[in-house]
């Protein structure tokens, strides 16, 4: 490896490698806010019914084993090449995490809690939003921390339906067999995961301790 020659090829490579990183944090960022809703929402509805619960996880999880590459080919007839397609695929890659971790929190608290919330008169939207949602927080934040790092992973592969993102570098390294290319895109993707990652922790740590 010619660390030299990888340092002239990065720096040389320095403002596309930026204009990439900004697309993938934006593809990244739609796809995990949109998420976010949706998998509360739907950890929040199946705490509710346990039919239901069972349904939609395994739905979540069924989704989850799909190829990524699959997923993206599956859903190119509905949405297109691009950027919407790239979205909706992260966006149900991450659904799985914060709709299990939604509703695993809520189903933890301790039952006595909500019966003298209710012995107080308090309306289940009172409960719901002043006693559920903040104990379950913590455990709702490290779904949302584990589906964030993974569809920074998968959204590399998004470059290659049209999406955008700093999976550019690697597809184009691999056909003209650049490995320079590669590792840059490799590494900035592994780079930005480990920033989010340390980041959403500390948020998450002052949630658990506060």
């Amino acid at each position: 490896m010619d660390f030299q020659g990888f340092w002239t090829f990065a720096v040389n490579r320095s403002e596309k490698a930026w204009a990439l990183l900004g697309e993938h944090a934006v593809l990244v960022f739609i796809a995990i806010a949109i998420a976010i809703i949706l998998g509360i929402i739907i950890g929040i509805l199946i705490t509710y019914s346990k039919p239901a619960s069972h349904a939609a996880l395994w739905i979540c999880q069924i989704l989850m084993t799909i190829p990524s590459l699959a997923m993206f080919g599956l859903l190119l007839p509905f949405f297109g090449i691009g950027f919407k397609t790239g979205v909706t695929t992260l966006i149900l890659y991450s659904l799985l995490p914060i709709v299990r971790n939604t509703y695993t929190g809520i189903k933890e608290i301790d039952p006595s809690i909500l019966e003298a919330a209710q012995g107080m008169g308090m309306k289940e939207s009172s409960i719901l939003f002043r006693i559920k949602l903040p104990l379950a927080a913590p455990v709702i934040m490290a779904g949302v921390r584990t589906a964030t790092v993974m569809i920074i992973g998968i959204a590399a592969i998004a470059s290659y339906i049209g999406a955008g993102g700093l999976g550019h570098f690697i597809f184009q390294g691999i056909n003209r067999w650049n490995m320079n290319m590669v590792l840059l895109g490799a590494i900035a993707v592994s780079i930005l995961a480990i920033i989010v990652d340390f980041l959403m922790k500390k948020v998450e740590h002052r949630m658990v301790t506060k």
